[in-house]
């Protein structure tokens, strides 16, 4: 990718106007007047480089990474991959807009135990150099807390880094490779503007009440609430109601946001009124390595009659509770699937009775339920846990189609069934790139 460095040239635009995954509208920016020199000068013919918007999403030992063309109507996929196994034995995957995967010849070089630090500068290197019709004018990251103050993205500051430092406490598997990756590409390319997401922010419709412990007020007001999270998710799974759902999609809906990571989102109007997920990512469901809701007095137990550490506590709710903890084989649900062992089926089935129960505990915060869309690597995928969740409804009128079902179809409810239920495969990364776009573009300076 090539940089446009001359500062003679100004970015012509014509009434560009956006819309956001969830349909809310931007305002238009003016025209702008272009100037590229005088008329006697003799300029050659330059080949069209687009604007490109790169997508980052860091974990403890991961890095997603792509990279989206910004069209006039709206952000295009351009590229998409995924680093693992960062700190021991790295590896990259990538593929094109088409889904072709790219060729070992085609990717960068990795070296084994490089870390975070180490990696992204030759990424960002690759990509330019892979896309050279694009030039990456900003980047979004996922950032999985951003607080009480932020209901949307923000542009990254000294200042909102020093922020979001303070609330690693609150998404310790997450927050710090987030912030990690942020500071890393603005040491590599300073010049380039990046935008933090948050998965917080989608929840910030939720009144009051649905956000508040029955804890002292003082806490309340310090800021020990109810935060909710996957709400890049939700974002997206929100857009995409209109057209899955139709006219159904503005009433009582909750997505199943079900991976290594769960939860549940109960929205109205396609905005979130409650969700399963509190103050950390560890509330709620039960999930691949975490344990979901807990009572208290097991913390209390382990930490004063067990004589545990608060580390060792914070490992084990974290790291070996959820699906792998029950079955003592795995957190992948796959393998779980596959395996005979009771422990598994067990496992299985306990992930599906929570799941069921927590559903059941957000109708009632919607006053009724009128879908339920599955979503994330569990939900899109296993047939099983949808049809072990569903089947534990059957008291509101949920019927699942097996044979739709067993296909994975977009809607997998029976004609008998009182509630839609409907398979939307994610997409995070879209309204990353929408999100940055947009704030970078048409919100200059903010």
């Amino acid at each position: 990718m090539t940089e446009v460095t001359d500062e003679t040239t100004r970015v012509a635009t014509t009434g560009l106007t956006s819309e956001t995954p969830s349909g809310r509208m931007t305002d238009s920016l003016p025209e702008v007047e272009v100037e590229m020199g005088t008329e006697a000068e003799a300029l050659p013919v330059a080949k069209a480089v687009k604007d490109a918007t790169l997508v980052m999403n860091a974990g403890s030992s991961s890095l997603k990474f792509a990279v989206y063309a910004n069209e006039s109507d709206g952000p295009r996929m351009r590229l998409r991959g995924k680093i693992s196994g960062i700190g021991t034995h790295p590896s990259i995957s990538a593929h094109d807009a088409d889904g072709q995967p790219l060729q070992p010849d085609q990717l960068m070089a990795v070296w084994p135990e490089a870390d975070h630090e180490a990696l992204i500068p030759p990424l960002l290197d690759w990509l330019e150099h892979h896309e050279e019709d694009m030039t990456i004018t900003c980047a979004g990251h996922r950032v999985v807390h951003g607080g009480r103050r932020h209901r949307g993205p923000a542009r990254v500051t000294p200042a909102l880094l020093e922020e979001l430092e303070t609330l690693i406490a609150l998404a310790p598997l997450h927050q710090p490779h987030n912030l990690a990756a942020i500071r890393c590409l603005a040491a590599t390319a300073p010049h380039l503007t990046q935008i933090a997401c948050f998965d917080t922010s989608f929840h910030r419709t939720q009144d009051p009440l649905a956000q508040q412990f029955a804890l002292p007020r003082h806490l309340t007001d310090s800021g020990v609430l109810r935060y909710g999270f996957h709400g890049l998710s939700y974002e997206y799974i929100a857009s995409q109601l209109p057209h899955c759902l139709g006219a159904a999609a503005e009433g009582a809906v909750i997505a199943a946001h079900l991976g290594n990571g769960a939860s549940l989102c109960a929205m109205r109007e396609r905005r979130s009124v409650a969700t399963s997920m509190g103050f950390t990512a560890l509330e709620g469901l039960m999930m691949g390595q975490r344990c979901g809701s807990l009572d208290p007095g097991v913390v209390l137990y382990l930490l004063e009659s067990l004589g545990m550490s608060i580390q060792d506590v914070s490992q084990l709710l974290y790291e070996q509770s959820g699906l792998l903890g029950v079955s003592g084989i795995s957190n992948d649900m796959a393998e779980l699937e596959a395996h005979a062992a009771p422990e598994a089926r067990t496992a299985i089935a306990l992930f599906c009775y929570r799941a069921a129960s927590e559903i059941a505990a957000l109708a009632t915060a919607l006053g009724g339920l009128d879908s339920i869309v599955f979503t994330a690597g569990i939900g899109e995928n296993s047939s099983r846990v949808r049809q072990l969740i569903i089947s534990r409804l059957g008291w509101l009128g949920a019927r699942l189609d097996a044979d739709a079902n067993a296909r994975h179809e977009r809607k997998i409810s029976s004609d008998e069934s009182r509630i839609g239920i409907y398979i939307i495969a994610t997409d995070e990364e879209i309204v990353i790139a929408q999100e940055a776009h947009d704030r970078v573009h048409l919100c200059p300076g903010v």
